[in-house]
């Protein structure tokens, strides 16, 4: 009887861990919708200032852009973390940290320094050993606003152009589906105001331009920029969410299929027990009858 109620025991944590992955999944679903509307509806803008950025520019020296564009030698990189303050999110943090990992041991072999700018507390916690934590930002997950990584993203382009950093680069999770989150590696400065090769960047109808294209293109990248870092919070979010609703899913599945062999497990116990107490009964009453 004891191994029945270990049984009996087992199905009801199984049963309690179930309702609550249940539970987590339903409300990762929600937020999920929310943060998936909020970045499919930025990237359009974002994708459209980085095209006038490019259009405008692709005419201009690629130092027109002024100090946010000047490539410099990489001695020094701020790389800007993107994680989530919680785990239970499948291999969603252990990516990110992985692709972090590997750029940080490719620059220490170049001998580039590196810094780390953590937005997310498991990036902090599993990096901080392995690069030295210029900031945690992780706060801002509580209050999730523009106004926020604003404040960030100017810090960061001070920084940049006072010379404390050669480059700049971001990691985070793109958002695809709910199953399906890809691992980003974009450098964030200096700016690439030119388009790439092969891009078309010019267009045929010639545009008078007030003030001049030089004024635009520099009054242009700080809000890019704010809005690259915004779509990338964003995109992250909605990749959190996604995965943790996901993993939730195949956790509650498991708990459900586990729960089953538990009961068919404790039913097969059971009726053993029975049928042994059966045997004992009608072995007893034939030694009392001899």
């Amino acid at each position: 009887m004891a191994n029945l109620k270990e049984i009996r025991s087992r199905i009801t944590s199984v049963g309690s861990t179930m309702q609550i992955t249940s539970a987590m999944k339903m409300v990762s679903a929600a937020k999920l919708k929310r943060a998936q509307d909020a970045v499919t509806q930025l990237r359009p803008y974002a994708n459209k200032l980085r095209d006038i950025l490019s259009n405008i520019s692709s005419t201009l020296d690629a130092s027109a852009g002024g100090e946010l564009t000047v490539q410099r030698e990489v001695k020094k990189i701020l790389l800007v973390v993107v994680t989530s303050n919680r785990g239970l999110a499948g291999a969603f943090n252990s990516n990110i940290v992985k692709k972090s990992n590997s750029i940080i041991s490719e620059a220490k072999d170049k001998g580039i320094e590196v810094e780390l700018l953590t937005i997310g507390k498991k990036g902090f916690d599993l990096l901080k050993k392995q690069a030295k934590v210029y900031k945690n930002s992780s706060s801002i997950w509580d209050n999730l606003s523009f106004d926020e990584l604003s404040l960030i993203s100017e810090e960061v382009t001070q920084k940049f152009a006072s010379g404390e950093f050669d480059q700049v680069r971001i990691v985070y999770n793109q958002f695809k589906n709910a199953a399906t989150q890809i691992v980003m590696n974009e450098q964030y400065l200096p700016v690439q105001i030119q388009a790439e090769e092969g891009e078309a960047a010019t267009s045929s109808v010639d545009y008078i331009f007030e003030p001049s294209k030089e004024r635009i293109v520099t009054d242009l990248i700080p809000q890019t920029l704010k809005t690259q870092l915004y779509k990338a919070i964003l995109d992250s979010n909605a990749a959190e969410h996604g995965a943790r609703m996901t993993a939730m899913h195949k956790a509650t599945d498991n708990a459900d299929a586990l729960r089953k062999e538990l009961v068919l497990q404790y039913n097969k116990e059971r009726q053993a027990a029975i049928t042994n107490e059966i045997l004992e009964i009608v072995g007893g009453a034939e030694a009392l009858g001899g």
